[in-house]
């Protein structure tokens, strides 16, 4: 069996320029490291009418329950203008005991992290009762249509059980050990379209505005609270993300107007709900300025809170005898892949400090590395007592 060390297999992923959707060989590679654990591992790829396919990879060592898996992602952002970065974003270099390149910290050194504390567990107890599984994905920085959401719908068609999931998204703000995700908030982006009557603009009274009715709609939908927040999660917000109208004529009043908003709701709504409250909006204000509206809508995914039981506990204690911090759960942020795998098992999120994510000099603490992995490990040693 070999030995895995986290720092270099870091490394050798982020050499992968898999800048989403392409995959670069990231998960042929990945899926040859497990191998060479004793994992079987099967590369799913998915692909539909509008996407490239993408190359997602499910392994699993072991037949026995219980199952515990790590969720993670291959692929990475941009990494902007290559000129900016102090190193190649691709040719991963450490400096001053930190490790820079794109997807250091989200999240590939994440990933080298688990499958090395993977390594070491299996050393010390090679006859473990149970299972451990990877799900990693080359679709998470994209449009998440092809990847961990048709993994799960796979494993749920195989009848595949995990009774527990680490998503390894680097969580903490500034020093490993300060936050455990247990949830997230729902997204939805709307697009809203008004049609009006164009013409010259100094015949206003022959036409229809769609500018006037749109900037209505705007500040309504802005001034409207969503919710307080409670204890689980932060307030709901709100935020238009672009307006549009597409008219370089300086005397021409135009027929469309468009705007592009994303709300971040927690667990006191539904999508659902949300688009009631704001076709109600919508129309009301387009009925009262005689216009015609057009809404389209893209659910990212419904809020969620898993509720803390025995093995996120376990994992906190962990966290605080290796980093003497006490980890506080937390719902904040973005959205991550846990809103897809919940559909099927408890989860939680640990992972590297995210204060570089997506970045110039994108960059993770080498001795966070280290710690991380015992971090790993150490919950697995709990997991399979």
């Amino acid at each position: 069996m070999p030995n895995i060390n986290e720092l270099k297999l870091a490394k050798e992923l982020i050499a992968f320029p898999s800048i989403t959707p392409k995959d670069a060989g990231a998960i042929n590679f990945l899926s040859k490291k497990l191998k060479s654990l004793g994992f079987k591992c099967k590369i799913l790829e998915f692909k539909d009418k509008k996407s490239k396919p993408i190359k997602n990879l499910y392994a699993r060592l072991g037949t026995k329950q219980p199952n515990i898996c790590y969720a993670g992602h291959t692929d990475v952002v941009p990494p902007g203008n290559i000129n900016d970065w102090t190193v190649n974003p691709f040719k991963p270099t450490v400096k001053k005991n930190h490790l820079i390149g794109r997807g250091a910290n989200d999240m590939k050194s994440s990933i080298a992290c688990f499958v090395s504390a993977v390594n070491k567990f299996i050393k010390d107890k090679p006859k473990f009762k149970g299972s451990i599984s990877f799900l990693i994905t080359g679709d998470e920085e994209g449009y998440a249509i092809n990847g961990t959401k048709k993994v799960v719908e796979y494993l749920r068609r195989k009848r595949e059980k995990i009774n527990f999931c680490i998503v390894g998204e680097p969580t903490n703000p500034n020093k490993l050990g300060e936050m455990i995700k247990i949830g997230r908030r729902g997204s939805l982006t709307g697009k809203i379209e008004i049609s009006g009557i164009q013409g010259h603009v100094a015949y206003p009274h022959l036409l229809n505005n769609p500018i006037n009715t749109l900037v209505n709609i705007c500040k309504t939908l802005k001034q409207k609270k969503l919710d307080k927040g409670n204890k689980n999660f932060q307030p709901s917000n709100l935020e238009f993300t672009s307006i549009n109208v597409d008219n370089k004529a300086h005397n021409v009043i135009p027929a469309k107007a468009r705007a592009q908003f994303n709300i971040r709701y927690n667990n006191l709504h539904t999508a659902s709900s949300l688009k009631k409250k704001i076709n109600k909006i919508v129309k009301n204000l387009c009925k009262k300025n005689k216009c015609i509206f057009k809404i389209e809508y893209l659910v990212n995914g419904d809020s969620f809170l898993t509720k803390p039981e025995k093995t996120i506990f376990m994992a906190k204690k962990i966290i605080k005898k290796i980093t003497k911090i006490t980890p506080k759960f937390s719902t904040t942020g973005g959205t991550s892949d846990a809103r897809f795998i919940k559909k099927i098992a408890p989860c939680l999120e640990f992972g590297l400090v995210n204060k570089t994510m997506h970045k110039v000099d994108e960059c993770v603490s080498v001795s966070d590395l280290k710690k991380l992995t015992d971090i790993y490990k150490n919950i697995l040693i709990e997991y399979f007592k």
